[in-house]
């Protein structure tokens, strides 16, 4: 007999999946935040230490007597050398010597990160929205004239007034803030366009009230406000000009940390932020998320313009504000928009501006080094991909969302 053909033989059955342990995923997710975290952070850092080098050369070049020592360098090159590393680093030393050097430097250092902080934490909670909120000027502005009319127009019993001004100034910043908020809801007019047109609108309104009976020092004709009754000025530590407003800056970056990853209107602004259709599709209200973003952000600028007027006791003058708005933004962006970062970064450009005088004191460096180094380290915080080039840190994990662009 003709034997049959062979019978193929059976496949063995698939290996049962082996279960996996519990939280696993949850596990390998937050060890990839931590690390995608941990690369932000060594570029954020790596930013500022390209952008001390920068202020190094800047330093050396602007010195003659050391610029000329790089006349013979192939002749002599330790003249050039040494004159260059005595140049950069007295003018660093008194730098950090001004910002951390003492009791009294640190304090300092506080005193002018405190409002940095508070505005930067707007800018940050609007950039995780994906809104680009450059009005902290304008809402830091409209703050510091609510708390300022409360604090010497109004005569309240202590702790009373003080509560009254704060609450003052962090409604209007937020007002202010929820104005752009509402018009992007409504009319989709770009927040960019918006903050920028408010930011003057702030500022002249300033400078007209600071004119009027209501606002202007009596028996002054300059633009000058009265100061503040010492019931509405924020408790003060000893003989320093250190005050409450730095103790607030950390609960408020405590709140909007709580915010962003503990809560579901946290989640929902992130959501937004993240990709607004995908976020309208699961039945977010997109909208919504903008105005409440810039109620946020625009009530924590007011509280940076509270301190301005009740920390210090300065008068409103249309130099109250400084440049306070517009430096938040470089610092939310050191600090990658997150709550820490956001404090970290606005430790470190409160020691450049409270060491920048000390530096020029003592070292006859321009002053204006400081804000030079501030704007080199926004350059380089725009171009990660040059930072992580020159570092060799490699580029993996996903980003923070901070802002949309134009179309969005």
């Amino acid at each position: 007999m003709t034997a049959g053909p062979a019978q193929p033989t059976p496949a063995a059955p698939p290996p049962a999946e082996q279960p996996r342990p519990a939280g696993n995923d949850s596990g390998l997710a937050a060890g990839g935040r931590r690390h995608t975290w941990t690369r932000e952070l060594l570029v954020s850092a790596a930013a500022l230490v390209l952008a001390l080098l920068v202020g190094a050369v800047l330093i050396i070049v602007s010195d003659p007597d050391v610029a000329s020592t790089w006349g013979y360098f192939f002749a002599y090159p330790p003249d050039a050398l040494s004159a260059s590393w005595t140049a950069v680093s007295d003018a660093y030393g008194a730098l950090f010597l001004g910002a951390l050097g003492g009791w009294k430097p640190i304090t300092e250092t506080l005193v002018q990160a405190s409002p940095l902080i508070c505005a930067g934490l707007g800018v940050s909670l609007a950039f995780r929205a994906g809104l680009f909120n450059i009005g902290a000027q304008g809402q830091l502005i409209v703050g510091a004239l609510c708390a300022g009319w409360v604090g010497f127009t109004l005569h309240l019993p202590v702790g009373l007034h003080l509560l009254v001004a704060v609450v003052a100034g962090v409604i209007g910043g937020a007002l202010w803030g929820g104005l752009v908020g509402l018009l992007k809801a409504r009319t989709g007019a770009h927040e960019v366009i918006l903050t920028i047109m408010l930011n003057y609108v702030a500022l002249y309104l300033l400078q007209w009230l600071l004119t009027t009976n209501a606002f202007q020092r009596p028996g002054r004709n300059d633009p000058i406000s009265p100061t503040v009754d010492a019931s509405a000025r924020l408790p003060q530590w000893g003989d320093t000009r250190l005050h409450l407003g730095f103790a607030v800056a950390i609960v408020a970056a405590a709140v909007v940390w709580w915010l962003l990853t503990r809560s579901t209107s946290g989640f929902q602004l992130r959501a937004v932020g993240a990709n607004p259709d995908a976020a309208r599709t699961a039945g977010m209200s997109v909208g919504r998320a903008y105005i409440v973003a810039m109620l946020a952000a625009g009530a924590l600028a007011g509280l940076a313009g509270v301190q301005q007027v009740l920390g210090t006791g300065d008068p409103l003058t249309d130099g109250i504000a400084g440049s306070l708005g517009f430096d938040s933004i470089t610092v939310a962006l050191l600090g990658r928009a997150s709550p820490i970062g956001t404090v970290v970064a606005g430790l470190v450009f409160g020691a450049l501006n409270a060491g920048g005088l000390q530096m020029q004191l003592t070292t006859q460096t321009p002053l204006t080094l400081t804000t030079v180094l501030q704007a080199t380290i926004v350059l380089f915080i725009a171009a990660p991909a040059l930072v992580r080039a020159v570092f060799r840190i490699r580029a993996e994990g996903a980003r923070t969302v901070l802002a949309k662009g134009w179309n969005s």
